[in-house]
C-alpha cells in the first residue's frame, strides 16, 4: 500500500483529534460541561431561502434530472449565475466558461495545486495557515514554503516575501480573512502583493499564480472590505466554498473560478478540468449546484459571531492573555503563555477548554479558538478561561 497515504490515514489532522476527544469527553461528562472550541463548524443555521430553494427543488424538479450527473465541470446555468453574481458584485470580468464547480474549498486548492503545479515546484503561503495545505501542496507534487508573517499583525511581511520566490515558484497561496488568526490583508497589502509576483513572473520568464482560498469572504466585520485578487492580479484562481457564508460545511459545495485575464487563461482552466478528473472531482453534488446558483448573495447571521468574538476577545484580553485582533473569519489567535502550545491545550484541558495548537499552521507558541459556538457555551467557558489564566498566574487589567 501507498506508505505516505497511511501515514495520512493513521493520523488525523490535530483539529480533528481534538474534535473528535470532545465527543468522547462529551459523553463521560455531557455536552453542556466541554468547552469545544476546536473545529470551525458554523453554529447559526443557513438562511431560511436555503432550506426553502431545497424544498422547490425537490417538490418541483424532474428527479432524474435533480439526482443527475450534470458536466463534469458542473451545470452550465449554475456556472451562468455565478458568473453574473461576480461581475454584479465585484465589477470583474468573468465567464461561465471558467468555472469550475468543486466539492467545497479542500477540492478546489487540491485541483487548483495540481494544475499549475509541476513535480519538485513550490507553493509559497504565509504561518498561520490552514493545517491541510501542507498536505494539498504535497498531493500535487509540490513542496509547501511557509514564510512568518510581521509579529505584530500577522500582516505579510515582504522582506520574506521577495525571498522565498525564485524560479522554481509555481504559486503563492493566500487565505483571506484567515484562518486561523482572523487577520484580513486590505487593499494595500493585495496592491503590493500583485507588483511583487508581477515582478517576479518577469524576472524568472515564468507565470507565478496566486491562489486565493476564500471560504470566508463574507464573514469581516466593522464595514472591512476583502479586496477581489483578480482585479489586481491576473494570474489569479479564486477557490471558493459556501460552507461558511451559507453555514453548508457538511454539503461541500463550492467552486473554481480563473480569471479569464490570466496567460494562457483557457489552458489553465482545461488543466483545472484535466487535475478535477485526475482526482475524481467531476460533477458536484447536483442538488446543491442548483441551490447556490438560486442563492448568490446571501449569508447567514454573521451578527452572531461578531458578538461572540467581542464577547470572548474582551474577556480574554480582560484576564491578561493576549490575541491578535481578527476582523473576519470566526476564530482568534492567542498567545500561548508557555512556549508550548502543545502543554498549555494539554492543560486547558483540566478544565474542558478544547483549544487547537498553532504548531500545525505554522506558528508555534499560539493557540485558536473557534468562535462560532452559542453565546451560551462561551458565557459558560468564561470561568474555565479564569481558571486557566489562574495557572499561569495572568492577572486581569
Amino acid at each position: 500500500m501507498n506508505k505516505r497515504m497511511l501515514d495520512l490515514g493513521s493520523k488525523r489532522s490535530v483539529i480533528r483529534e481534538i474534535f473528535e476527544f470532545g465527543k468522547m469527553r462529551a459523553q463521560e461528562i455531557g455536552a453542556e460541561n466541554v468547552f469545544d472550541f476546536s473545529l470551525g463548524n458554523p453554529s447559526v443555521k443557513p438562511p431560511q431561502k436555503v432550506e426553502e430553494t431545497l424544498s422547490e427543488l425537490l417538490r418541483t424538479e424532474d428527479p432524474t434530472a435533480l439526482h443527475g450527473y450534470t458536466s463534469a465541470q458542473g451545470d452550465k446555468a449554475v456556472r451562468q449565475a455565478i458568473s453574473d453574481y461576480i461581475i454584479k458584485t465585484h465589477h470583474v470580468e468573468c465567464d461561465p466558461d471558467y468555472i469550475y464547480m468543486t466539492c467545497g474549498a479542500a477540492a478546489s486548492l487540491v485541483i487548483s495545486l495540481s494544475a499549475v503545479c509541476n513535480v519538485g515546484e513550490e507553493v509559497v503561503t504565509f504561518a498561520p495557515y490552514f493545517t491541510e495545505y501542507k498536505v494539498f501542496a504535497e498531493s500535487a507534487g509540490a513542496k509547501l514554503v511557509p514564510i512568518a508573517s510581521d509579529p505584530e499583525n500577522f500582516q505579510i511581511d515582504f522582506s520574506l516575501l521577495e525571498k522565498a520566490i525564485h524560479a522554481n515558484t509555481a504559486a503563492v497561496l493566500i487565505n483571506s480573512p484567515n484562518n486561523p488568526s482572523g487577520v484580513v490583508y486590505n487593499e494595500k497589502t493585495i496592491s503590493r502583493l500583485a507588483a511583487l509576483l508581477k515582478e517576479k513572473s518577469d524576472l524568472f520568464g515564468r507565470t507565478i499564480y496566486l491562489i486565493t482560498d476564500e471560504p470566508y469572504r463574507e464573514l469581516v466585520y466593522g464595514g472591512i472590505k476583502v479586496p477581489y485578487l483578480t482585479a489586481y492580479y491576473k494570474n489569479t484562481i479564486v477557490c471558493y466554498s459556501y460552507s461558511k457564508s451559507l453555514s453548508l460545511p457538511g454539503e461541500r459545495i463550492g467552486y473554481i473560478f480563473v480569471n479569464p485575464q490570466a496567460e494562457h487563461a483557457k489552458e489553465l482552466y482545461l488543466a483545472i478540468c484535466g487535475a478535477g478528473r485526475a482526482h475524481g472531482y467531476v460533477c458536484a453534488p447536483s442538488i446543491f449546484q442548483k441551490m447556490v446558483a438560486k442563492c448568490q448573495g446571501l449569508s447567514s447571521d454573521i451578527c452572531v459571531y461578531e458578538k461572540n468574538r467581542n464577547l470572548l476577545l474582551h474577556a480574554l484580553r480582560e484576564l491578561g492573555f493576549t490575541c491578535v485582533q481578527p476582523d473576519g473569519a470566526f476564530y482568534l489567535f492567542m498567545k500561548s503563555p508557555e512556549a508550548d502550545a502543545c502543554a498549555f491545550c494539554e492543560r486547558a484541558k483540566k478544565f474542558n477548554l478544547l483549544l487547537v495548537p498553532g504548531d500545525d499552521f505554522g506558528c508555534c507558541g499560539y493557540v485558536r479558538i473557534a468562535y462560532c459556538v452559542s453565546e451560551k457555551t462561551i458565557q459558560r467557558a468564561l470561568p474555565a478561561f479564569e481558571k486557566l489564566a489562574a495557572e499561569y498566574g495572568l492577572c486581569k487589567n
